[in-house]
């Protein structure tokens, strides 16, 4: 079977806004409506903290989907309502299905706390399919020394979820999900396979690559615009085409999420930290919440 290559379709620049109790986010404009099944992305920081400042997000409830937390630099400690409790640390990745319902803290470590200093990292929200919102909340949580990476040819990848150069993720997805991690030399250059019925995108959070579509510059030799060669750069998402397979090269060195998965085709309902397919459904949410039953 020919591999058919993705080609960029759109980019969507980034904003900064204030989340939680007050830490700063690049969020690309949109996001919850440009590709399924992903509501969110938000790169947290990076941001440099003063002992004593750092902050966070108290208790709060998630009904509907999944957050993925994956940190790159600083501590943090979090805690739910179905009994779950530990830290991250760098290179850690917390997959949390909120499903029927779950409450949750994020907060900086005490000892972060009282040292201060970098924190870096990232928290994507996917939604669920209405077959599984009311599914059991469940929680994996994988350690730097747990989360597999491979190293080849000037490319690093950490495989979050999905597959890349031969690796695999250990991370058990509702639905099928490609989340990696990729560092990238100077001159470096990634084939990324991706399965045609998957949505796709990247985001770029350092330096610059370009997605190579090599048949598309034969058929369009006088196009260098978008789709056919074209350069994402830091704080740009790019939305990717159909098709089996992306090839990136790095324009110096850089850094960027690949993320996929499939187009769920389902109405959505968005209130806050609920994520449902009807008013009804938020509305019931609430009213779970509000009587005591929501995280049962």
């Amino acid at each position: 079977m020919a591999f058919t290559m993705r080609s960029v379709v759109r980019i969507v620049p980034t904003h900064s806004v204030m989340e939680g109790g007050g830490f700063k986010v690049r969020r690309p404009y949109s996001m919850s409506s440009l590709l399924s099944p992903f509501l969110l992305l938000d790169e947290m920081g990076p941001n440099i903290t003063e002992p004593g400042e750092a902050v966070g997000a108290p208790w709060h409830p998630h009904r509907g989907f999944e957050t993925v937390t994956y940190l790159l630099d600083g501590r943090m400690k979090h805690e739910d309502s179905a009994g779950n409790k530990g830290e991250l640390n760098p290179g850690d990745v917390q997959w949390m299905t909120a499903g029927r319902g779950i409450i949750h803290s994020e907060l900086p470590h005490d000892e972060f706390q009282k040292t201060g200093g970098r924190t870096h990292g990232f928290q994507i929200w996917v939604n669920l399919p209405s077959e599984h919102k009311m599914m059991p909340p469940r929680y994996q949580e994988i350690p730097a020394t747990e989360s597999p990476t491979i190293e080849k040819d000037g490319v690093w990848a950490r495989v979050i979820a999905g597959e890349c150069l031969g690796v695999s993720s250990s991370i058990d997805t509702v639905i099928p999900i490609t989340l990696i991690h990729v560092k990238m030399e100077d001159g470096a250059k990634l084939n990324q396979q991706i399965e045609s019925q998957l949505n796709s995108m990247i985001y770029v959070f350092s330096g610059k690559i370009t997605v190579f579509n090599e048949a598309r510059v034969k058929e369009y030799p006088q196009v260098l615009g978008l789709g056919v060669n074209q350069q994402v750069r830091d704080g740009e998402l790019a939305l990717l085409s159909e098709g089996h397979e992306v090839e990136f090269h790095s324009n110096g060195a850089s850094e960027l999420l690949i993320l996929a998965g499939p187009e769920l085709n389902e109405p959505i309902s968005r209130y806050g930290p609920f994520v449902m397919n009807t008013r009804e459904e938020i509305e019931q949410a609430f009213e779970d919440y509000r009587n005591g039953t929501f995280a049962n």
